[in-house]
């Protein structure tokens, strides 16, 4: 039998439960102390906070005031970064540099800090220009996958303490403090961007700006030459994560050691980096880095390797194996996500999802395979034993066939345990963070302890609604267009919504968004065989109501609330095609 990769332990040798009575392996307790919280003095010019969130917040001293480098997850999470630095510095800070676009919710607090000390409350703000855009594109049409990859990820519903509960999250202790509540989100926007490498001049100091993409696209180096230091999100205190659990782009390794050799060729004697503690002297940044930056051209090159010799995806996951050389140091080790599911992505990266297996060219349908297969192992019973029997001594296995009664068209609540329980099992071996997490949020999922049924829909909030407008709410609903609901729609509504406009023309079973004015060509109004027009003006507070659920459009109009200049038939046929709840469940007025 091949060699298992070492994502997992095959036993609980290494199990420990700590005095919270949680279960995990010893390796993820090393982990946390790693990232406990602490101000970190870096030279004798800047200092990194860890463990006060999931990143850290850094500053830099220049002859004009601080630079405060990402501000978190939130206001309360930032004002209890500058409470760390008021024990150390009283000088303002005087602007504000974002490395990416994940930790930039608490600027805000920056702004109450230079007020408390009499100053305009206003400071610049440089980052990438593509940080708005990826902050939108994560909480409008993908939201849903988005937060519940997260959710699962990160172990924001996993308990505090007892069997499940949360240890850690790899780059930090967890996804949010919860001395943080409520969570106040603060961010300003870049208004200093930037989309190539510069040179600013921020502070009375030169920062050299380098594009450097690593989990995000807008990521960058900051490199003060002055101080020797660079700030970056690009050597994490764990192995790369080339693959996301959750659910992200693909993270180029190729594009990756860019960056780092950069990193590298600054000569650095500091860096912090957006998680993890600083390092400092400069041999040892050159040896840790090093092997860093290798361990991810490793995983590229043999991945490249097998999959030229015609392995498939699966026999990636069991190839392609980190030397254990690399496990020397915490920066190449798997405590966040696995190297089989690296490898994996490698390859899907390159080459899409198909990987050569004639299995995967043409699968049944999951529910419909695994029965066919239930009925070949000899009934659910045989299953069910097969899984119970090996799920302490061959965890893949029984997963497999846990996965298998779980999707079979005979499932019962028993079934849904088994599979928590195989999950559990390898929640408790795992050094990996991301691994750990999602298996536990799952295992509640399938026990029944947890209910995560409102993490398959999007959240209609008006807050949200607001921040979107008009045009990109337009864009999330048109995702929610139900096919069946469609066919044989072609209604092209022109809305106004406040001093808002827009053109939504349901069609050939989606939904085109537009701006006024567009999308004319082949449109007759009210024309039979042709698209209907009609135009719908409403205020903004009987949108944002209807739109959060809490105002059938029926009943909108009902009461005078929504102005309709066509047939009101019409526009309801097109709002009925979309799985949302004030706008499918209607009776069209006449």
């Amino acid at each position: 039998m091949t060699e298992a990769p070492r994502s997992f332990a095959h036993d609980d040798g290494n199990l420990v439960v700590d005095a919270q009575g949680r279960l995990a392996h010893r390796g993820m307790f090393e982990q946390s102390r790693r990232l406990v919280r602490q101000l970190y003095a870096v030279g004798d010019s800047a200092w990194c906070l860890v463990g006060n969130g999931l990143s850290n917040q850094s500053f830099v001293r220049g002859p004009e005031g601080i630079i405060a480098i990402d501000t978190g997850e939130s206001v309360e999470e930032m004002r209890a970064a500058l409470v760390e630095l008021r024990s150390v510095t009283p000088e303002p800070i005087v602007a504000v540099l974002y490395t990416h676009f994940h930790y930039v919710q608490g600027t805000q607090a920056v702004l109450e800090d230079r007020e408390r000390m009499g100053l305009p409350p206003s400071v610049p703000v440089h980052g990438h220009e593509r940080i708005a855009a990826n902050l939108a594109r994560t909480a409008a049409a993908i939201g849903p996958t988005y937060s519940r990859g997260l959710v699962e990820q990160f172990g924001t519903r996993l308990p505090a303490d007892g069997p499940d509960g949360l240890v850690n999250v790899g780059l930090g202790l967890a996804y949010r403090n919860a001395e943080h509540a409520p969570f106040t989100l603060g961010h300003l926007p870049v208004s200093r961007p930037f989309s190539a490498a510069t040179t600013l001049h921020v502070a009375g100091l030169r920062v050299d700006v380098q594009p450097a993409p690593s989990d995000a696209d807008d990521s960058v180096t900051f490199w003060f030459p002055s101080l020797k230091l660079a700030v970056h999100n690009i050597v994490w205190p764990v192995l790369f994560n080339v693959f996301a659990i959750r659910g992200e782009e693909y993270r180029d390794p190729q594009v990756l050691l860019t960056g780092i050799d950069h990193l590298l060729g600054l000569d650095a004697e500091h860096l912090i980096a957006a998680h993890g503690p600083p390092m400092s002297d400069g041999r040892e940044i050159r040896s840790r880095v090093t092997k860093y930056r290798d361990a991810i051209q490793f995983l590229w090159d043999q991945t490249v390797r097998h999959t030229n010799a015609g392995a498939s995806s699966v026999d990636l996951a069991h190839l392609v194996r980190l030397p254990e050389e690399f496990d020397d140091d915490f920066i190449t080790t798997q405590y966040y996500g696995v190297v089989e599911h690296h490898a994996r992505q490698i390859r899907s990266g390159l080459f899409g999802f198909f990987d050569g297996d004639p299995v995967n060219l043409f699968p049944l349908p999951r529910t419909e395979r695994a029965n066919r297969l239930i009925k070949a192992m000899g009934g659910v019973d045989a299953v069910r034993a097969a899984c119970s029997a090996t799920k302490e001594s061959d965890p893949r296995w029984a997963l497999e066939l846990a996965g298998l009664l779980a999707a079979g068209g005979t499932a019962d609540e028993s079934d849904g345990r088994l599979l928590a329980e195989v999950l559990r099992v390898i929640a408790r071996r795992t050094t990996a963070a991301n691994i750990r997490n999602w298996c536990l949020t799952r295992a509640r999922e399938a026990d029944g302890s947890l209910d995560t049924a409102r993490l398959y829909q999007h959240r209609w909030s008006r807050r949200q609604l607001a921040a979107w407008g008009l045009r990109t709410t337009l864009e999330v609903l048109r995702v929610t267009l139900v096919p069946e609901r469609a066919r044989g729609v072609d209604v092209r509504l022109e809305l106004v919504v406040g001093e808002e406009s827009a053109v939504l023309h349901v069609r050939n079973s989606v939904a085109f968004v537009g701006d006024s004015g567009a999308d004319r060509s082949g449109v007759a109004d009210r024309g039979e065989g042709v698209s209907a027009t009609a135009r719908v003006a409403l205020d903004t507070p009987t949108w944002l109501d209807i739109m959060s659920g809490t105002l059938p459009w029926a009943s909108a109009v009902a009461a005078g609330r929504v102005t309709i200049d066509g047939s009101a038939d019409r526009v309801a046929a097109a709002w009925q095609v979309f799985d949302h709840p004030a706008l499918s469940a209607m009776t069209p007025s006449r």
